[in-house]
């Protein structure tokens, strides 16, 4: 039988046509738009790729060519495969940045394994393509072109390649325009839907390289603060030390350091308020919940979880960012510095100079520190980077705590590693600060699954809602008796009245779909902010409860316990605010979305949902862009450059 020959310009077409197939796919399964701008640079851009893989893919021995080929396509294909997969897993997408995050990605190789086979049929679409190619492979002869095709195909890249640059142009004064991303802005989910998958991955991939650097356009750093109404705040000082950043700005030589005391010289930091050091002296037990979330709130199943929210500091607009999963919202609730940059190598490293960690402030006005975990105490770092933190007793899963928990089990149980922990530091000598890391509220939820949902099955078997967020619930009911225990214990050591609880989530329970999220939520959540719209729980049970109406997240916490126990820290120096300070409200989401007082900025597509339905200039968005842009870039310069060493020394 003859074989069919598929011409030089037929390999071209049909790579166009595979890079256009999957990005349609890609686009349809994950509900990106298809139909508007970014189509056109998808497609320009899939003509440039479509001819680099004819190029390379002609210029060799015909059996080599053909192996060249498929390697080729083989790899696009699977660039958009992982991508799914860890879109469909985790809420976000995938960069190269996520690469030192890949233990947490083999440990839950399970939770894997099943996403795949429940996406079995969209993962099939995506492999369709190359499947054709494998069933054809003995029809198709790709022979060695001749320089001048290759120069032809060279001019065309060129061209296509101008015509994309010249199309950048087009709105390019919006926020967030397909020329300020391509040029200025590193934000790889606005990327992907601006510009597709396949030119998403080598822009990330050419940033890391090359070391991209975002511009800075410094300018008032202060988000229109209100100014002092009377002369009782007058009084109030800035919780600032005294660094000196000119001097440090005359003898810096390198640039981007230089901007950064710039920057941060320009910041005016926050004000003191009738609330420093209003719990003073007393102890501390700070949670980080595994994807605890308002919708875990119940006044009949987690009656202690809706106690503690509903009293004490009451926060009402608070939100816990999904930005990197666990690692992420641990990173900012113990940083106040923005994850969204997903340059956190440097703090797993545990190499960093921290010191305003959580756990050296506190020793250094005199108090004994603990943290514990229930789950392995290597899992992503969390050894190192608590120590650089000042953690020196940290004790988890396989480093003490197997010797007094079940940690077999999957999840393990939070009412078991308080009723083990508890004697460590309650009878202390000096004030404590407890760390808790949970883990009993981890997915996947299924009671086949989740030991702690099985635990709590009967407790939910009258609600009428699917098994996944019917176990998410149960799962959760096992942090909420793991508080009532330490309320109760504390009150029986007479401590009640002394300590302070302080507890936020990590992130929302991601292995729940939208659907299902809002099928126990009190209202219709979006995917972008109000799926993370959460609690932030500082109580203590002799103060009366002061509700705060102010957008705060989780890089907030870390200011507003220091400001709250008179801890010393600069408050410009911390990305993160002080909530009960003057200074306005701001949340920011992984792809530079926000929400501040005045209402929701939605970066996908540039577009501001007021408040109170009120008219908001251009201006403002424009300007609370800049302020969320310089505020993502400064924490990850933070990181990468380990600025605190810089300005603070030893």
């Amino acid at each position: 039988m003859k074989k069919y020959r598929l011409k030089k310009f037929n390999i071209t077409l049909i790579s166009f046509i595979i890079i256009m197939y999957l990005e349609i796919i890609f686009r349809l399964i994950t509900k990106i738009k298809i139909f508007n701008i970014s189509l056109l640079y998808v497609t320009l851009y899939s003509v440039i790729i479509a001819f680099f893989i004819s190029f390379f893919s002609t210029w060799l021995k015909e059996n080599i060519n053909k192996v060249i080929y498929y390697v080729l396509n083989f790899i696009i294909v699977l660039i958009y495969v992982i991508q799914l997969c860890i879109y469909k897993m985790f809420g976000f997408y995938f960069d190269l940045s996520l690469i030192s995050a890949s233990d947490q990605v083999i440990s839950f190789a399970g939770d894997g394994f099943k996403l795949i086979l429940k996406n079995m049929f969209y993962l099939f679409l995506l492999f369709l393509p190359f499947i054709l190619l494998l069933i054809f492979i003995n029809r198709i002869i790709i022979k060695k072109t001749e320089w001048k095709f290759n120069l032809i195909k060279f001019g065309i890249v060129i061209i296509t390649f101008g015509i994309f640059v010249l199309c950048l142009n087009i709105n390019k004064n919006d926020i967030n325009s397909a020329k300020s991303l391509y040029y200025n802005i590193n934000n790889n989910e606005l990327n992907i839907k601006k510009f597709g998958v396949l030119n998403a991955f080598l822009m990330d991939l050419n940033r890391t390289l090359w070391n991209f650097e975002e511009n800075i356009n410094i300018v008032d750093n202060v988000l229109e603060h209100d100014e002092p109404q009377d002369e009782e705040e007058t009084k109030y000082d800035y919780n600032n030390l005294d660094i000196n950043f000119d001097s440090l700005i005359e003898n810096e030589n390198n640039n981007v350091i230089k901007t950064m005391h710039q920057y941060f010289k320009n910041e005016s930091g926050t004000l003191q308020n009738e609330y420093t050091k209003y719990f003073e002296g007393k102890n501390l037990i700070l949670f980080m919940a595994e994807s605890f979330n308002e919708i875990a709130v119940r006044k009949d199943l987690t009656p202690t979880l809706y106690k503690l929210v509903n009293s004490g500091f009451k926060f009402n607009n608070f939100y816990t960012p999904t930005i990197s999963s666990t690692i992420g919202g641990e990173f900012q609730e113990l940083t106040g510095l923005v994850a969204a940059s997903g340059f956190l190598s440097p703090w797993k490293s545990g190499e960093n100079y921290f010191p305003f960690g959580i756990a050296t402030s506190f020793q250094n006005i005199g108090y004994n520190t603990y943290a514990y975990h229930d789950h392995t105490y290597t899992f992503q770092s969390r050894n190192k980077y608590l120590a650089a933190l000042g953690f020196d007793n940290y004790l988890g899963c396989r480093n003490g705590l197997e010797n007094r928990i079940n940690c077999n089990q999957w999840p393990e149980s939070d009412v078991e590693m308080i009723e083990a922990t508890f004697d460590d530091y309650i009878n202390s000598s000096e004030p404590f600060m407890v760390y808790y890391v949970t883990v009993s509220g981890h997915g996947d939820y299924g009671f086949d699954y989740s030991a702690m949902a099985r635990k709590h099955k009967d407790e939910v078997a009258n609600l009428n809602y699917s098994e996944k967020p019917l176990a998410y619930l149960a799962a959760q009911i096992e942090l909420d008796r793991a508080l009532e225990l330490l309320i109760n214990k504390l009150e029986k050591a007479g401590k009640l009245e002394d300590t302070v609880i302080a507890l936020v989530g990590d992130h929302y329970p991601y292995y729940l779909s939208l659907d299902e999220v809002n099928e126990i939520a009190d209202y219709k959540k979006d995917s972008v902010v109000e799926i993370n719209k959460s609690n932030f729980i500082l109580w203590n049970n002799e103060m009366k409860t002061i509700e705060i109406d102010k957008v705060g997240s989780q890089i907030d916490v870390l200011p507003t316990i220091y400001n709250l126990f008179g801890v010393k820290y600069d408050s410009r120096l911390i990305i993160g605010k002080d909530i009960l300070s003057t200074e306005p409200g701001l949340a920011i989401f992984g792809n530079s979305s926000w929400v501040s007082d005045k209402g929701t900025y939605f970066a996908s597509n540039n577009k501001f949902i007021s408040r109170d339905d009120s008219e908001i200039s251009n201006e403002y968005i424009k300007y609370m862009n800049n302020i969320v842009s310089n505020k993502i870039i400064m924490s990850k310069y933070i990181l990468t450059n380990d600025y605190y060493r810089k300005v603070l020394g030893e």
